[in-house]
């Protein structure tokens, strides 16, 4: 008997601000570029890639390119991105651990 699986599309779960937030805070701590890029991209299909991309200034698809995980884009982009989510960028302190 042939196992049966379902893609999973985390976009599906991203339902609230706080999720979203969260999803995004987790992909930044990582510094994988790549991964952060398609977590943006998970994120605008979760609220509306077309949407998004209007209120972005973009093109749908330049923005499905770019946030993929073989995509780059620009830190222009990112925040603009960002905003049309209603997010922002915030910094704060790595606190290492006493070695």
């Amino acid at each position: 008997m042939a196992l049966e699986t379902t893609l999973f599309d985390p976009a599906e779960y991203l339902d609230n601000d706080e999720a979203i937030a969260d999803y995004l805070s987790d992909a930044l701590e990582t510094g994988d570029s790549a991964f952060i890029a398609d977590a943006l991209g998970v994120v605008a299909r979760a609220k509306g890639m077309k949407q998004i991309a209007e209120d972005a200034g973009l093109s749908r698809e330049s923005l499905y390119k770019a946030l993929s995980d073989k995509g780059n884009p620009e830190l222009s982009t990112v925040l603009k991105v960002l905003s049309a989510m209603g997010l922002r960028l915030t910094a704060a302190p790595v606190i290492h651990a006493a070695e």
